[in-house]
């Protein structure tokens, strides 16, 4: 509203004075409006377009010129191996000092750190702004994680109660004799929770040996849920065995003030450590060593049913100091088990390794393969994919913009590099390699590494197997127009089945390959329950042609730069052998789609003869995407 000094110089009739105020509420509205669009492109909406990703606080742009890059020589902070790093280097993890007050709760995700960007007033039309969404969701998985903020006058209790609050059971179960059995040496890390150390084992089979001691504080365990963190993590390593790129877990104890997680010691460092070392990024080839640890690991934690959540540079170590040495996932603090259909809602992980889909808070292993992109685009060029100043700006580039593969060193990257991270970083989950998949690809396929099975050959086979006569011919009609490329990965996934030798596959096959796999993660995972899905193989089998069609994945296939060519090669196969007449009707109750759709689904046939026409083929195909409602909310 104008000042009174300003309405008392304006004419006073009644005309005029309705005039002003219809214009004083037009500019209200105006402004309204400006708000509201300013929220919903905070609200994290996503465009099929490149954005320029800027701070609504006046922060600086995301900007296309490897902004994010690593640079050796830049001011730097002590990483957790004792190395240093830049001063805006690659994660939002642990290392990062709090610009938050003491005592305070930071407004991020556990396992999300401040970036190193100084806080900057919120402020919008001279009202304070608050942080957009998902940073809201972000706040709220914190606070339910640590709990309030602990009081910054008077005593603590050490128990994590409050006046009227019933006390919290921090006794976990685990040995209690850690200072009888280990002797601890220096600290070699520091997190979010704890703290590691290595220690020296005084008893037992591994005496003498030298361990990494992770010690997390029961004082620090305020809420059910950081207590219910702590036992998952001791639990999905103590499932977890049996693969080389894994770090070996031992015991865990406890004592009135501490839990220990005793594991395997690694002298080598942090893979962030090395990619310093090397300049800020790896060659082709010595980062195709890299990748191939990473996904073999992956694949082998989403077979069992773990979703890791965490993936990046700092939670990736060297066994030994030695340039070939192997490297070993660690940090399981916030994984979790899920199970083949189940979607998970709680937003968690590192800012910029953080897939759209956990923003959305729903997702799955996808989730993992995102956060590898990420680190694969880091090792090729040594420069962020996705960067801004502030957390909330980050989401925004993660959510909205494209990585740059047009500024140098992109240029001089192979193809099939490219390509490689461009179908790892998919925003459309659905579209995104597996983790076993990556690894036939054309890029990776001349180091010529053990593949492992598919965990999500399984997801397809079931659902082929509930699929309509119509879904099974249209699938059918692809599988006869796959590349090379997906063939190759097809024929490695149906030899891991070990088929007879007339190669067929039955339930048994299925069942065979799962259980030779298995650890007692997948128990835990209940991955094995997917094998009830299948028994309709108990009464038939399944030629290799036919594992094609069901094994196929048309989103895999969208991905593809020559899927046009593919599904018109597809269609004329369904043309020969599956095109048949079908109504509207039919095809929106095959589609379970409700009346309201039948008129956008008169385009999908030919009025000539009532057959799909390649239009038709190809939305059928990749079918009408309705948001699930099987969605895990815990935590």
């Amino acid at each position: 509203m104008p000042p009174l000094f300003m309405l008392l110089l304006l004419p006073s009739s009644a005309a005029s004075l309705t005039a002003l105020v219809e214009t004083v509420e037009s500019q209200r509205r105006r402004r309204n409006r400006g708000w509201r669009k300013r929220r919903a492109r905070a609200m994290g909406q996503c465009y099929g377009k490149n954005v320029s990703v800027s701070e609504d606080d006046g922060a600086a742009q995301t900007s296309a010129n490897g902004a994010g890059e690593i640079v050796p020589g830049m001011p730097a902070r002590k990483s957790r191996g004792g190395a240093t790093a830049p001063l805006y280097s690659y994660g939002a993890g642990a290392a990062w000092p709090s610009p938050y007050p003491q005592g305070s709760a930071s407004p991020l995700p556990v396992g999300v750190s401040p970036s190193p960007a100084r806080s900057t007033p919120r402020r919008f039309f001279g009202r304070p702004f608050p942080p957009p969404s998902p940073a809201k969701h972000i706040k709220a998985a914190l606070a339910k994680r640590q709990g309030p903020p602990k009081p910054k006058d008077g005593p603590v209790p050490e128990d994590g109660t409050g006046e009227g609050e019933r006390p919290l059971d921090k006794n976990f179960g685990y040995n209690k004799n850690f200072g009888a059995k280990y002797e601890l040496g220096k600290e070699v890390g520091r997190g979010h929770f704890g703290h590691t150390c290595s220690a020296t084992a005084k008893k037992g089979e591994i005496r003498g040996q030298l361990v990494a001691v992770k010690i997390i504080s029961k004082a620090k365990m305020t809420t059910p849920v950081s207590i219910e963190d702590v036992r998952r993590e001791v639990k999905i390593l103590k499932a977890l065995s049996g693969h080389k790129n894994l770090v070996k877990f031992y015991e865990a104890c406890e004592d009135t003030l501490n839990v220990y997680i005793v594991m395997e010691l690694c002298e080598g460092g942090e893979l962030l450590e090395r990619i310093l070392s090397r300049g800020g990024r790896y060659t082709e080839e010595d980062a195709k060593a890299i990748v191939v640890q990473i996904l073999s690991v992956v694949a082998f934690c989403h077979l069992q049913g773990v979703v890791h959540r965490d993936l990046k540079p700092e939670n990736f170590l060297f066994a030994t100091k030695d340039e070939c040495a192997d490297m070993k996932l660690i940090d399981f603090g916030l994984s979790d088990f899920i199970k083949p259909d189940e979607r998970l809602n709680d937003i968690v992980g590192s800012a910029y390794y953080v897939a759209p889909e956990v923003l959305h808070r729903s997702y799955s292993t996808e989730a993992d393969i995102w956060s590898v992109g990420v680190i694969t685009y880091i090792l090729l060029c040594g420069c962020r994919p996705f960067w801004a100043r502030t957390e909330s700006g980050i989401f925004r580039s993660v959510l909205r913009a494209d990585p740059n593969f047009v500024d140098s060193p992109w240029p001089d990257v192979s193809p099939e590099a490219k390509d490689f991270v461009k179908r790892l970083l998919n925003k459309d989950f659905r579209k995104r390699m597996t983790a076993a998949q990556a690894l036939t690809h054309p890029w990776l396929r001349d180091l010529q590494q053990k593949i492992p099975l598919d965990i999500v050959i399984y997801r397809l086979v079931k659902s082929y197997l509930r699929a309509t006569p119509l879904r099974r011919s249209t699938l059918k009609a692809l599988s006869k127009a796959l590349t090379e490329d997906e063939l190759f990965y097809m024929r490695l996934q149906f030899k891991l089945l070990k088929p007879t030798r007339d190669g067929f596959v039955s339930l048994e096959n299925f069942r065979m390959a799962l259980l030779q796999n298995a650890t007692d993660a997948m128990r835990e995972s209940r991955v094995v329950d997917i094998l009830n899905a299948l028994e309709p193989l108990s009464y038939t089998r399944m030629d290799f042609e036919e594992f094609c069609a069901a094994a196929i994945s048309p989103y895999h296939l969208e991905a593809l730069d020559g899927w046009e060519q593919i599904a018109r090669t597809a269609f004329e196969f369904f043309e020969r052998e599956g095109n048949r007449v079908i109504s509207i009707e039919e095809l929106a109750q095959d589609l379970n789609l409700p009346p309201t759709a039948y008129s956008m689904l008169k385009d999908w046939i030919r009025p000539e003869d009532g057959k799909l026409n390649v239009l038709g083929y190809t939305r059928y195909l990749h079918g009408v995407t309705i948001r699930s409602s099987n969605t895990r909310h815990h935590r």
